[in-house]
């Protein structure tokens, strides 16, 4: 700085750099893991991130994605990450049962986008039972214990997913586990038919997705950080939905440059169509809403299928006082 100027000029000018120096320095380190490559269906994060939203709520946010060998809630539990995107609330269930005190704070899909994708002539999940059907080892511990109660399924028309569609293009009568927002874009790509989607969700199936996962100890030790990403990252997805979203998409595809425009583009469209973050329970409670019952109804299959110890506590798996406060509407 000049010295020649005045003592009170100095200081005059030297408080905007003080200014600047205390706002950088008060952006706080976040740490964001998601549940698989980037794509649209992580869109409200990148939002939130190209828009500069985060930083303007004192965080300097890092998206880690995550992928087919990475376990993110073993990463969060040893602190790798401050909150992760979950798949769903049974993986929370599930990992408290092994001791690990993982809670949920927001459900962004009121619809879980996992269903069975057939050809396009069978017009009903009923007519589903005895054909082959490709799933994944996952599922044989979730949704397919499900189906086979309500739909009488059975585990001699299950094979094993090798996560290729071709099986499924090349035979009519096979189905093939599937995400709503990628597998019928997919087989249209590759085969040019639009095939018949039924999505679990629609049919009773009351499991949340692509949720957001803490560890107890962070949200004692750190709410209102949790609460600043939280509301930012709630707020980046009703703008993602309904405003331009190309700086989004451009930061997810400089994470994944296999991801193109016309895929996210049919996602988002699955997305709104099918109301799977502004529908159901959110349209009235906002975004990212959690209600009790809809767990419960979670918890009682996973319990009844034998596939949850009942001495896992429902109550501590989830906390809904963030979402409740902040109610983000759509």
């Amino acid at each position: 700085m000049n010295a020649s100027l005045s003592p009170i000029l100095r200081g005059l000018l030297a408080v905007p750099l003080a200014l600047g120096l205390s706002s950088a320095m008060a952006q706080q380190k976040f740490t964001f893991m998601t549940n698989w490559y980037a794509q649209a269906e992580h869109g409200g994060y990148y939002q939130a991130l190209a828009s500069g939203a985060y930083k303007n709520a004192g965080l300097d946010v890092t998206i880690k994605m995550g992928g087919p060998q990475v376990n993110t809630l073993q990463l969060l539990a040893a602190g790798q990450a401050d909150c992760i995107m979950g798949s769903s609330d049974t993986q929370v269930l599930k990992i408290r049962e092994q001791g690990i005190p993982a809670v949920t704070i927001a459900t962004i899909f009121q619809k879980d986008p996992q269903g069975l994708v057939a050809h396009p002539d069978v017009k009903r999940i009923e007519d589903i039972k005895g054909r082959t059907v490709l799933i994944s080892t996952g599922a044989r511990n979730t949704y397919w214990p499900w189906l086979k109660a309500k739909y009488g399924f059975t585990d001699e028309q299950a094979r094993p997913y090798a996560f290729s569609l071709q099986p499924f293009i090349a035979d009519k009568g096979m189905a093939v586990q599937g995400y709503v927002t990628f597998d019928p874009y997919a087989v249209k790509s590759m085969a040019g038919i639009d095939p018949s989607f039924f999505l679990f969700s629609d049919y009773g199936w009351p499991v949340y997705a692509n949720t957001v996962v803490c560890m107890e100890q962070t949200l004692k030790d750190k709410p209102q950080m949790i609460e600043a990403f939280l509301k930012t990252s709630l707020e980046g997805w009703k703008s993602y939905l309904a405003n331009d979203r190309s700086a989004a998409n451009a930061l997810i595809k400089k994470d994944n440059p296999q991801m193109t425009d016309g895929q996210m583009e049919f996602a988002v469209g699955a997305m709104k169509q099918r109301g799977m973050v502004t529908g159901g329970d959110a349209e009235k409670s906002g975004i990212g809403t959690i209600t009790p019952e809809r767990l419960k109804a979670t918890y009682d299959f996973l319990v009844g299928a034998k596939l949850l110890d009942p001495k896992v506590d429902l109550a501590k798996s989830y906390d809904a006082s963030f979402v409740t406060r902040l109610k983000v509407m759509p």
